[in-house]
This record gives C-alpha cells, structure tokens and sequence, in this order.
C-alpha cells in the first residue's frame, strides 16, 4: 500500500511502510522477493510458492529452522506509518497505534505563499490539514484535537467564526495560545487524528456554554482529548480577580469535562499549563499538586504564552486515558519524584513525555550550556533517559513540540536534533512562545536562562502473530 500527498510544502513522497521480518522484507506492494540463508543461498519467490537451488543437508535443516521461526515467533513492528516523508525534514504526518499525528500547517498555499485575510489563513491551514488527512484515507470527521497557536491574539473571534464554518457537525477539542514569533506568520495548527470513528463523541459538561467552534471534550474508544480550559466561568467568562483563583477555576474546568466523560483527573496522562506572565508559576505549581497523586501526576509542558484567548492569564489543555489500567507513569533513576509532573505517562502503547530543556538533574543541577546547539543535546539527553526507562527509543517518537527562545536559533537546534534519529523524523510543532530574554548570561551559580525545550509522544514496539 502506498499513499500519495499533494500538499503545498515540501515535494511529495511515497508513504514509507515497511515491515521486517527476521532478515527478509516484505513489500506491502509486492510478494516476498528474496530472503538469506545461512551458507550464503538464497530463497526466491516461484509463482506463490519458493524455487529451491540444490542445497545440502545442513542447509535444509536451517531452512527448515527458519521457516519454523517465521510461522511460529512474533514479529515485532514498530507500528509508524510516516505519511509523504521528505529526508532530513519533519514527517507531515505519522500514523501509530490507532491516531495520525499531523505536524504544525501554516497558511501556505501550492505556490509558496499564504492569503492576505485572516480568515483566509485559517481555512487555508485547514485545508493542509485535510490533505494530509485525505492522504491517509480520512477525513475531517476524524479530527479530535487541534492546537492553534496565533501571533494576534485579537484574532480569536475570527478564528471561531472560521472553525464553526469549516466545522459544521461536531468541531474537534481545540487549544489556542498567544504566542511571540511562528514559522509562518500569523497562524500554525497541529492535530490528531483517530482512525476509528468508533465510539468518537463530542463532550460538553452541563454548565458550559455551547460554542460552534469548538467541543470542550472528545472521547474516543480509549482516551479524552481536553480543549483550553481557561480561568474563568464557563458559564459567564467571568475571570476571578487573584491569580490562585484563577488557577483553581482552570482546574475545575478540567475536572468538570473529565467528570463529563465519566472520568476524573487522576485519568489525565499529559497537561498543557499554558500562563502568561500574571501568574506567577509558584501559584500554579502549588494549586496544580493538590489536584494530583504525588509522584503520579500526568506528563507536562508548562508553557509561558504571550497571551490567551479572552484576557484569560491561565489555562489547562490534554489528554486522559478511559483505563486507568492502561495509564502507567515511568520515572528515570535520575529523577526524583515530582509533585507537578511525571516525567513520562504511557497511555497503552503510547508514552506522552514532559518538556524537557537543557537542565543537567542531580544534587548540582541547573542549565550549564551557554547556547541553542549545546543545550539541546542536554534535551536530547534528557528524553533519552525517558525513552530508555520505557524500553524504547528515538526512532518511535511520533510527534515532537519545539519551543526556542529564538525563533531565528532553528537552524542550529535541528543541526545537533537530527542526529537522533535514523528514520523519517517525527511530526513537528516549532515556535516561540514569548520574546526573547534580554541576555543569555549565566547567574551567580554559572546557570543559564533556557533557550529551548521539547516535549514528545512515542509509540512503543508491539509484537503481533505472524
């Protein structure tokens, strides 16, 4: 099988499927053409059955081996289905156990350039996004979580009116922040997507308001995608005065759509904080913890935004798992346990991993690297250590969030970046959320301000038959 996409980035290729089994490949498109065997002969494909080249004895009894091992032991896949992937460029979109996970579309059009309207941007960016879907044979029904990221915060009520427009049946669970500088001005979106319309329904707690653009929940048949839960009433938009209001307002509002979806907070496997510089992060971290298991609570990536819609100054965004007997958090030996955030969550299959920015843990820890390129391998690092206590490995991370203190540093962060990876890279959200520190010195214990983080989902291995 192969699949084909026409989009306006980058030139199209194949969507790359395939799967290894022991040391032969087999081609979705074609028979098996040719498997090693020990002694040097080979094994070629005769009409639906093998021709055989005289062989000796002892090579028959390893043919024979091998063949036994080919029916009768699991094969392991890595269950990755890059969608058009491009070399050395992030993978439109990824296909792993039961979601596609499309990278971050701009406005641009065939030629390169974008529309000059704001709602022309929007529904251009849509359009990326149904085409790369419409590449993996689905549709936009099968959307279920959009994050919108804006240069224009005034922009929210027109990006309402174009998500109820292009949206007319049941719009997806939806985050949009404020943020400083993007790849592609104005606007960028990224999204999930599930295969099975199965069990797919829209979740809206009784005392919200209705809103066109937007669902406040999504629930498939194994997890709940959240929309921006923002520190007002849902039902007034009334912001409280305080900060810690307004935290614990968010958080209610997080817990009331679980609680929608017959589920409850401790179900959540990663959470999006997004606040602006009007709440202190002290106030959201201590609210945050006494909603949440200590050294249990879901991954994370607490993000400082330029802005949020509403003049909201808080809000909560993420994904729960329907089993909790699905939900496992996994914790390097380097780490210590965590009031606010576990480092990884796994949701099934899937591990969804903290941010992560250049800090060097342990009893001495701070950020020791003075540049773009030189924190990022800390990062890089860091996740690893991630990966490596869930028993896997870079090339199954699916979809990765990039935020640079400088947009202008991508270069240097996707220098040291691809190294990681021997495949299509993962899906890709770059931006940068707020204006850049004033100076990138280090303070009286040789630390230095962030200049980028990252935060990742992944796919383990699954063996299936044979």
């Amino acid at each position: 099988m192969t699949y084909s996409l026409n989009l306006p980035a980058p030139v199209a290729q194949p969507l790359l499927a395939v799967r290894e089994v022991h040391n032969a490949t087999v081609r979705p498109s074609s028979r098996l053409e040719t498997a090693s065997l020990p002694g040097g002969h080979t094994l070629r494909p005769s009409g639906w059955g093998f021709g055989f080249k005289k062989i000796s004895l002892a090579t028959t009894f390893a043919l024979a081996a091998v063949l036994v091992l080919c029916v009768f032991t699991p094969s392991t896949h890595t269950q990755l289905h890059p969608i058009s992937p491009t070399p050395n460029q992030p993978t439109p979109a990824i296909e792993a156990d039961g979601y596609l996970y499309i990278s971050a579309q701009g406005p641009h059009t065939t030629n390169g350039a974008a529309p000059t309207t704001f709602p022309a941007q929007v529904h251009q960016s849509l359009d990326n996004i149904k085409s790369i879907l419409e590449a993996a044979h689905l549709a936009i029904d099968n959307l279920v979580y959009l994050q919108v990221y804006l240069e224009n915060i005034d922009n929210y009520a027109a990006l309402d009116q174009s998500f109820a427009t292009y949206f007319p049946k049941t719009p997806p669970a939806r985050s949009v922040l404020g943020v400083a500088r993007l790849p592609e001005s104005q606007i960028q979106i990224n999204a999930i997507a599930v295969l099975d319309l199965k069990d797919k329904q829209p979740v809206t707690p009784k005392n919200f308001k209705p809103n066109k653009s937007y669902s406040p929940g999504i629930l498939t048949h194994d997890r709940l995608f959240i929309s921006t839960m923002l520190g007002a009433d849902p039902a007034t938009g009334k912001i409280p005065a305080k900060p810690a209001a307004q935290v614990d307002q968010a958080l209610d509002n997080l817990k009331s759509v679980c609680e929608a979806a017959n589920l409850t907070l401790a179900n959540m496997v990663f959470v999006n904080p997004y606040l602006t510089s009007a709440i202190p992060a002290q106030v959201m971290n201590q609210r945050y913890a006494q909603r949440f298991e200590f050294g249990n609570t879901p991954g994370r990536a607490t993000i400082h935004v330029s802005s949020l819609p509403e003049n909201n100054q808080i809000a909560y965004t993420g994904i729960a798992v329907r089993d909790l007997s699905q939900r496992h958090a996994i914790r390097p030996k380097n780490m210590p346990p965590s009031p606010t955030a576990s480092p990884c969550v796994f949701a099934g299959d899937t591990l969804f991993c903290s941010a992560k920015s250049g800090f060097t843990p342990g009893p001495n820890s701070g950020v020791f690297a003075d540049s773009t390129a030189n924190q990022t391998r800390q990062t890089l690092r860091n996740q690893l250590d991630n990966l490596e206590e869930a028993g896997m490995k870079f090339d199954q991370v699916v979809s990765v969030t990039i935020y640079l203190d400088n947009l202008s540093d991508s270069p240097d962060y996707h220098k040291i970046y691809k190294k990681y990876f021997t495949g299509p890279l993962p899906a890709e959200t770059l931006l940068q959320q707020i204006p850049p520190v004033p100076q990138r010195t280090a303070d009286p214990e040789g630390s230095y301000p962030d200049l980028e983080q990252m935060s990742l989902i992944a796919v383990r291995p699954h063996p299936i038959p044979n």
